[in-house]
């Protein structure tokens, strides 16, 4: 994922549909009279109408239009580092929300047209050659190109393959297969390193750590590939590269550390979307080859990580883009193993950040320069934080719709 978006500690770092939501005692808002101390509930037509209303202001002041390919600013207003137009790692993320504005109850189809097109314009990122993949920012003619980052071509193939569960378009399914020997490549066999395995962070010489992210996604995108193909190969990836994560990167039930150098040393980072992977890749596992072992690391990890991320203002802090990805992976779990506080948790954050984080005159979110935390009103509003809303938004709508229909 594009460096230049999140400033990290180390650089290679319920009921009948409706959920009480409580903003939490840390939050600061733009806007006290938005912040009424007691909860409240929240329908899904209520999640709904957030999400429609994020996602015009994406498009709105994010969206570049057809005019320009398709593609999407960094930020708004524009920075004076902001290449022409966003980096890869961004756009995935619009185009995820795209996907998951599809199963908006109702108004669901109205999306399908802009969640088609983003997924042609994301092969504008793609370069073929002896070392494909989708590059971190546009390579000639609409930019100068950049390195391949692993752990970006894992999540732009994650949401082709949501894109494929949602259309049934075989066309998903095969972009998401094919970017499994792209970051096959990124394996380090190198048996003298500490706990050798582990999948480099991009594709290049300079590469000198084995990231948890890369490998941990990597891993889930297999898992779920296998259910959809049965490819014995990718059951064996995504077994190898999930093993890898639990047995040299994990520090507490639910928490991993973010990398581990190839001078020994270990970034001890933690990040929500790690987590969240790990549970993700332990639930597909499961529900694959029916394994008891992986839905009980699965559950564990959503305990454990749970416990730790709910604490003060750890969660708060995050940023949203990571969120987004733990919320989903718990979601997941939940319609294998329900447990209420995954929902429960999800939709205090995403009632909290609505009502502090949200600039009410154009419906654009605002964080730190990390990319969560508190309001920043002297803070550009980002395509990656915008986007980030939009699906845990949406993602709610959804499934508080599924618990109403079933209760």
């Amino acid at each position: 994922m594009p460096r230049s978006l999140l400033t990290r500690a180390v650089a290679p770092v319920l009921c009948a549909g409706l959920l009480w939501a409580a903003a939490p005692a840390q939050a600061r808002t733009p806007a006290d009279a938005e912040s009424p101390t007691h909860p409240r509930p929240l329908s899904s037509a209520q999640w709904a109408d957030r999400a429609t209303g994020a996602y015009r202001a994406l498009q709105k002041h994010l969206y570049e239009g057809p005019g320009r390919h398709g593609l999407y600013l960094e930020h708004t207003p524009r920075q004076a580092s902001d290449p022409e137009h966003s980096y890869l790692w961004p756009f995935r993320e619009a185009a995820q929300a795209a996907v998951d504005m599809q199963h908006l109850p109702r108004t669901g189809a109205a999306y399908r047209r802009d969640a088609a097109e983003r997924f042609e314009t994301a092969e504008f990122y793609y370069t073929p050659g002896e070392r494909p993949g989708y590059e971190s920012y546009l390579p000639a003619p609409l930019g100068t190109g950049g390195d391949v980052y692993y752990d970006d071509n894992a999540v732009v193939a994650l949401s082709q393959l949501d894109q494929y569960e949602a259309t049934g378009d075989e066309r998903y399914l095969e972009r998401a297969e094919a970017v499994v020997p792209v970051v096959s490549r990124a394996w380090d066999d190198d048996t003298t390193k500490a706990c050798p395995g582990g999948m480099d962070w991009y594709d290049g010489p300079g590469n000198t750590i084995r990231a948890t992210n890369v490998t941990a996604l990597s891993a889930q995108l297999a898992a779920r590939l296998y259910e959809h193909t049965r490819d014995p190969a990718h059951l064996a990836k995504a077994e190898q590269w999930y093993g890898w994560v639990y047995s040299c990167m994990r520090t507490a039930p639910g928490l991993y550390a973010n990398d581990r150098g190839d001078d020994g040393s270990t970034n001890g980072t933690l990040w929500t979307y790690n987590s969240g992977a790990m549970i993700g890749t332990a639930t597909a596992l499961h529900r694959a080859t029916g394994d008891a072992g992986y839905l009980r690391k699965a559950v564990e990890d959503a305990r454990g990580s749970l416990a730790y991320w709910t604490e003060g203002s750890r969660l708060h802090d995050q940023p949203a883009v990571f969120n987004a990805f733990y919320f989903k992976d718990l979601l997941d779990l939940d319609a294998v193993r329900p447990d209420g506080a995954y929902l429960e948790t999800m939709a205090a954050y995403a009632d909290s950040t609505y009502r502090t984080n949200r600039d009410a005159t154009n419906g654009l979110f605002r964080f730190q320069p990390s990319n969560g935390g508190d309001y920043d009103p002297a803070a550009p509003a980002a395509t990656l934080n915008q986007s980030a809303m939009v699906q845990i938004f949406a993602t709610l709508a959804d499934r508080t719709h599924q618990r109403h229909r079933s209760s």
